[in-house]
């Protein structure tokens, strides 16, 4: 089994789509800027996020059609640098809640949220700088 990516059900395809390909920074697979479906992929890893309109997905399983609340989601991205990517996305338009802080004696992580309002950690992993 492997796993082959994270979905997010979002009802605004379009402004979701520019925060993880221009605010985040990610690789879009196919520029389906309108989508209906779409998925993203950092630089490096197999990892992928996907989005998809859920008012298609609705069609498939009714019960995803109500508006979402709440946290349903915590996407997360390990970053090299976190300062410096912390500063380029602000830059590009992202909010952060909450960081850059340590999260651990490991890690640092700074939080914020897509204009869905899933949540997204960012991490650096003060073990690699060795």
């Amino acid at each position: 089994m492997e796993l082959a990516q994270v979905r997010l059900l979002v009802t605004d395809f379009a402004l979701c789509y520019r925060f993880y390909a221009d605010v985040l920074g990610l690789k879009p697979q196919s520029g389906a800027t309108n989508g209906p479906y779409e998925k993203f992929s950092p630089a490096t890893g197999a990892a992928g996020i996907a989005l998809q309109d859920r008012a298609m997905m609705a069609e498939v399983l009714g019960e995803v059609g109500d508006p979402a609340s709440g946290h349903r989601s915590l996407v997360v991205l390990r970053v090299d640098d976190l300062d410096t990517y912390c500063e380029q996305i602000t830059a590009r338009g992202a909010t952060l809640v909450h960081g850059p802080a340590p999260m651990t004696d490991r890690m640092r992580v700074a939080h914020l949220k897509d204009p869905e309002g899933n949540l997204v950690e960012l991490q650096e992993w003060l073990l690699l700088r060795g």
